[in-house]
């Protein structure tokens, strides 16, 4: 493709034309300035991402075009427009500034999945300071964690949230959060339930607009600090820019989903998450195109709850994390038959690598084997999408997520950083830098080198393992760190675990190695049976005999263990941390980010009863 060979031999020529997909009130001075790793995009260029999300539509003729469609699990229903959105930010910029946020300050927002979070960010961005969004679910050491590693002033809240049937309080673990730093806490008063007193002051319910000038920041001004969600430790505050991560996302978005006028998106990402973030906030906004967000869970009150919604709003293009659609593996589909989905035209997966057996499935339950999967390979620090088929043009592969795309110099290499030949294990890296990338972790500059830049001189490395096929396309075969060594073959969680899935009555399994003295490790699984199946002892060799049948013999179990939930975060992700520290006894570290503490408990029950029964 030649727009792919000239964005890699002309970098900067192709991004600087490229960097006109969004206003800017001064051109830049320089396209990118080299201090390795410490890279910066359009460097004394100036913006708002405020202005570059609202101003420059709701001032043309998009000023009427829905921006968001939200509903929540009562039924409740917000619709905004361009020029809705736009007079909601400005005056609450007003109220902002007049209690004292200014630009360079840093603002900590915990709030559900409700437009007024979006306001919020955009209110923040507005004045030039910085937002700091944590997710709504997390418990009150990880907000403190938070506001003392970004010496947050602000913090803005709501007084609670819906999921599964369940009012959930917020504002009560603001509460007892005790910090003397903390100048105000706004809080968005959801039911009448609040009482302002000291520092704690209610959301302005104002109907009146109010304008405040955009502040003129630079490109390489922080737009946002968001904590990874701790997998592999302390979680760590990465710094994007405004620059050059808005022209990014805005550009991955149009290359892979191909959204238009007519689209109706739908990112199911809670805005805590950088998938919420880049693809709910600020790159459809600033493409000007339609969003629906949904406050509740994906299967309340029943599993077809998201299908009829894709129906009620005629989602066009649908995007979601194969945790999910492992999820609805599990239920009869005559729940999926009911609803009308001929309105999608392109389906998303997000957040791990989706094993061919989910894909098929999503492909023909969801997509009616005519809509493209678009699967993307990214990270928190890489800010956008890095590798996912252009438009869903190109050749789609179950299990891959495709090619790098434009601007993205992608390679699998040795433990030297020496290249692969095709179909070889290695380690993913990264050999250019891209607009979207991290300006690096806050507070912390030695961490980000040694974490991304000290493996392979030169490259970025984000600790993912990988093939690559014959025809270029990259195959994510899990985290590096969680590779599984058995008598000196590598073989990486996914592969095992897709495997794994093969077998119809499986709904998800997560891998672990364990150390073994003559092989070095083994596997021991962990796996939830669809629904109705029965926990029969048989379907363990069942399972074993798959794999070696799809891997080889050198895939050898130690144990296997049924369990109806897995240890996962709140963004869906599998914690095989955890699942490690159970079977080798060891203290579980960070869980302040896991979705429920239960399925912990009950996979350590099982390797308890597993450990009697054999001992």
């Amino acid at each position: 493709m030649e727009f792919y060979k000239f964005s890699i031999e002309n970098p900067e020529s192709f991004w600087g034309f490229q960097a006109n997909i969004i206003p800017w009130f001064k051109t830049w001075e320089k396209v990118l300035e080299k201090n390795h790793p410490f890279y910066r995009w359009f460097v004394g260029g100036q913006l708002n991402a405020s202005y570059v999300c609202l101003d420059q539509h709701a001032e043309g003729n998009k000023k009427d075009k829905v921006a968001y469609y939200w509903e929540n699990e009562l039924g409740e229903k917000e619709v905004v427009s361009y020029y809705d959105l736009y007079c909601k930010v400005n005056s609450f910029s007003k109220f902002l500034m007049d209690i004292g946020v200014k630009e360079g300050d840093m603002v900590l927002i915990y709030m559900p999945m409700v437009i007024d979070a979006i306001v919020a960010m955009l209110a923040t961005a507005r004045l030039g300071a910085t937002h700091n969004v944590v997710f709504s679910g997390f418990s009150k050491n990880a907000i403190i964690d938070r506001i003392e590693d970004s010496k947050a002033k602000y913090i803005i809240t709501a007084t609670h949230t819906y999921r599964r049937g369940k009012r959930i309080d917020l504002l009560s673990t603001i509460r007892e959060i005790e910090n003397e730093k903390i100048e105000k806490v706004v809080v968005l008063d959801r039911d009448g339930s609040f009482t302002e007193g000291g520092k704690y002051i209610k959301w302005p319910q104002n109907k009146n607009f109010e304008y405040v000038a955009p502040v003129h920041v630079e490109s390489t001004h922080p737009l946002f600090v968001l904590y990874t969600s701790g997998t592999t430790g302390k979680p760590k505050g990465i710094v994007h820019s405004t620059g050059g991560y808005l022209v990014y996302v805005a550009c991955t978005l149009k290359w892979t989903f191909n959204v238009g006028e007519d689209s109706t998106w739908w990112c199911t990402a809670d805005i805590g998450w950088i998938t919420g973030h880049s693809y709910v906030v600020y790159a459809p906004l600033a493409l000007g195109i339609t969003s629906f967000i949904y406050e509740g869970a994906p299967d309340y009150p029943d599993p077809s709850k998201w299908w009829s919604l894709v129906e009620k709003y005629r989602i066009t293009e649908f995007f979601t994390s194969p945790t999910a659609i492992r999820m609805f593996m599990k239920y009869d589909p005559e729940y999926i038959k009911k609803h009308d989905l001929g309105s999608l035209r392109a389906l998303g997966s997000v957040g791990e690598p989706i094993n061919p057996e989910v894909w098929e499935w999503y492909y023909k339950n969801i997509g009616n084997s005519r809509c493209p999967i678009i699967d993307t390979w990214w990270q928190t620090e890489t800010g956008g999408f890095m590798i996912a088929p252009f438009m869903g043009i190109i050749p789609l592969r179950p299990g891959f997520a495709s090619l790098p795309l434009p601007g993205i110099l992608a390679d699998v290499v040795d433990e030297q950083g020496n290249s692969l030949p095709p179909n070889t294990k290695g380690y993913l890296v990264i050999k250019a830098p891209w607009p979207g990338m991290m300006m690096g972790i806050l507070n912390d500059d030695e961490k980000y080198k040694q974490v991304y830049w000290s493996k392979y001189e030169g490259m970025y490395y984000p600790g993912d393992y990988a093939l690559r096929g014959e025809e270029g396309y990259f195959q994510l075969l899990g985290r590096a760190d969680e590779v599984i060594k058995i008598a000196g073959h590598r073989l990486g969680t996914t592969e095992i675990e897709s495997a794994i899935l093969e077998n119809d009555f499986v709904a998800e399994a997560a891998v672990v190695g364990v150390p073994d003295e003559v092989r070095g490790e083994t596997i021991a699984a962990f796996v939830t049976l669809k629904q109705g199946v029965n926990k029969d002892e048989s379907l363990k060799q069942t399972i074993i005999s798959k794999v070696r049948e799809i891997i080889g013999p050198v895939a050898v179990f130690s144990s296997i263990f049924f369990v109806d939930k897995l240890p996962k975060t709140r963004s869906g992700k599998i914690m095989r941390r955890l699942l490690k520290a159970i079977m080798l006894g060891k203290e579980l570290g960070d869980v302040t980010t896991l979705e429920e503490e239960a399925s912990v408990e009950e996979i350590k029950k099982a390797y308890e009863e597993l450990k009697q029964s054999i001992g």
